[in-house]
């Protein structure tokens, strides 16, 4: 399964008012520290001036652990299947020297991924060793292979948060996109374990022309599962996704469902909810804020980045694949450095790469020239997909900066 709503999952950020100008002064936010695991559960939430220079601090980590799954999902990142030739797991040992090396260096949420996590036997005593040197460790699963007995052992190995995939509404629709008849019931049979166990879960939902039109239904039957937040992730075609190009959510359909989504949370006072690999959204609530002249209050949610910006890649997020490949996030197949031959600090602070990416002005066409980009940043992985430039403009924002705007009016 792919990282998905552990995707953006790292930090905790407390309920931040968004500002209707699209670029406003930098604002700040309390936060406090729970009684109970001395765990952050609100961090100052900024806006950024354009002059004002972004902290570039690694806030969450996805780390492909095995490449093996059981599934083989029409969407995978990473075209994960169970015998995969070429890329190995890498041993236990290998894990904990990845880890000192993490720690030495900053102290991120690391998100066990895959692939399917828990087909490695060691992935317990992986998030074990993580916890012991700090780490918030987290899991994201498919589901299907969730048992009273690994709910145990989440439960002793004090991972905060797992994340399930729900990409339908009903059997029919999640099981096509799976690729595997049950696996809609055996994500409920997870969810069942883990409400009876005590374990906070989360769940993503992603989407394509496909199963789109099942969106408000799943959001529903989210919140009846007893979800801690629900991430509705628009398709970036990378990995096996290449092959449903063709079933890309439309641009303007796109803008549609973002809108659908600001009005929903907009009421919504139970269940946590974000767009993910839709950055733009940051933009459109801005607007709409300025449209409705009101405010916007965000609530608390956990294992959030803590930004208020809409793409992070290789900002406050990487992906770790399974090879120690540094990816500048899950849906990025273009490596910053590689943990045989650099330290994580090394490729961090020093990839050529992530410079490029954190060059806001660098960022081409509509991208470069929009006074939204500091909040937005539009989904640089989904340029690389679409046109194999990752600084060009996102591919299905249909907004038109003013600057770019006022030229064609003249």
């Amino acid at each position: 399964m792919s990282v998905n709503g552990l995707l953006l999952n790292s930090f905790f950020s407390t309920g931040a008012y968004v500002h209707p100008s699209p670029i406003p002064q930098a604002t700040l936010f309390a936060f406090h520290l729970p009684e109970k695991d001395n765990i952050v559960v609100g961090i100052i939430c900024c806006f950024y001036h354009m002059e004002k220079e972004m902290e570039f601090e690694p806030k969450w980590i996805a780390w492909e652990i095995t490449r093996r799954c059981n599934l083989k999902c029409v969407h995978c990142r990473s075209s994960s299947e169970l015998d995969i030739a070429g890329h190995p797991d890498f041993s236990f040992d290998e894990a904990k020297r990845i880890i000192d090396d993490i720690v030495s260096y900053a102290s991120p949420v690391m998100v066990l991924s895959g692939g399917e996590p828990l087909l490695r036997a060691d992935v317990f005593d992986i998030a074990k060793y993580g916890g012991s040197k700090g780490l918030r460790m987290c899991l994201a699963t498919n589901g299907t292979l969730v048992t009273p007995e690994i709910c145990v052992k989440i439960k002793d190995a004090d991972i905060k948060m797992v994340s399930l995939s729900l990409d339908g509404a009903k059997a029919e629709t999640h099981d096509n996109f799976r690729n595997q008849e049950g696996a809609f019931d055996g994500t409920m049979n997870a969810i069942k374990l883990f409400n009876e166990h005590g374990i906070p879960f989360l769940i993503n939902s992603s989407f394509t022309v496909r199963n789109r039109e099942e969106i408000p239904d799943i959001y529903r039957l989210v919140k009846k599962l007893g979800a801690t937040a629900w991430y509705m992730f628009m398709i970036v075609p990378t990995g096996r996704g290449e092959d449903i190009m063709e079933e890309l959510i439309p641009e303007k359909v796109y803008d549609e469902i973002l809108e659908w989504h600001y009005e929903t949370e907009k009421n919504e006072d139970e269940l946590l909810m974000r767009p993910t690999c839709a950055p733009h959204y940051y933009r459109i609530v801005r607007q709409k804020a300025k449209e409705e002249n009101s405010s916007f209050k965000r609530r608390n949610l956990k294992f959030s980045t803590g930004g208020s910006k809409g793409c992070l890649a290789g900002q406050l997020i990487c992906l770790i694949d399974v090879d120690e490949n540094i990816l500048p996030c899950s849906y990025f197949p273009k490596a910053a450095g590689n943990l045989k031959e650099q330290s994580f600090k090394e490729v961090w602070e020093d990839s050529s790469l992530f410079h490029e990416m954190r060059d806001f002005k660098g960022y081409k066409d509509n991208c470069g020239s929009c006074e939204y980009v500091n909040v937005c940043g539009g989904c640089r992985a989904r340029a690389y997909a679409m046109t194999g430039d990752y600084l060009a403009q996102e591919p299905f924002c249909s907004y038109v900066p003013k600057s770019i705007q006022a030229k064609k009016d003249k």
